[in-house]
């Protein structure tokens, strides 16, 4: 046992050791890269962020107005995966900035948002009081029975 461990160590340093140093380098500069590549990933920032961070993007940037929260529209945006920003004109009152390239996107999301405005503002009624509605419909319902005898047909 001890044998076998040892011919491997001899033999992965035979091999390490016929590496030339251009193919070390070579090696060592994509590991590099990819490692850099990995961390400018990490830097850019995704989803919400501040306008000066957007800005920073390479690309076009647009800009729509926006009426309502935006932790409302924070939740539907995180759906799509889009880089956008909010910058404040007044109370109530924003504009929405977002990358051009992520336009259809963005477009998505809104119409997902203002469908669910739409529909929100529609259903206000809670459900005791729909129940309270039906309990009085029930109640105010009169009773009606109606006996009928039908006649009984003679066989014979």
């Amino acid at each position: 046992m001890q044998e076998e461990v040892n011919q491997k160590t001899v033999a992965l340093s035979i091999k390490t050791a016929k590496l030339t140093g251009k193919v070390l380098a070579a090696a060592l500069g994509k590991v590099v890269r990819a490692l850099q590549k990995h961390h400018r990933k990490a830097l850019t920032p995704q989803g919400r962020q501040s306008v000066k961070k957007l800005m920073n993007h390479y690309g076009g940037k647009n800009a729509m107005q926006y009426v309502g929260a935006p932790k409302d529209f924070d939740r539907i945006a995180k759906e799509f995966h889009v880089d956008y920003a909010f910058h404040k004109v007044s109370p109530g009152h924003y504009l929405l900035f977002f990358k051009a390239n992520q336009a259809d996107a963005i477009t998505a999301a809104f119409q997902k948002y203002s469908t669910k405005v739409l529909n929100k503002d529609q259903d206000k009624t809670s459900i005791l009081g729909q129940l309270r509605k039906l309990a009085e419909q029930i109640r105010t319902k009169p009773k009606e029975k109606q006996r009928t005898r039908e006649a009984v047909k003679d066989g014979r």
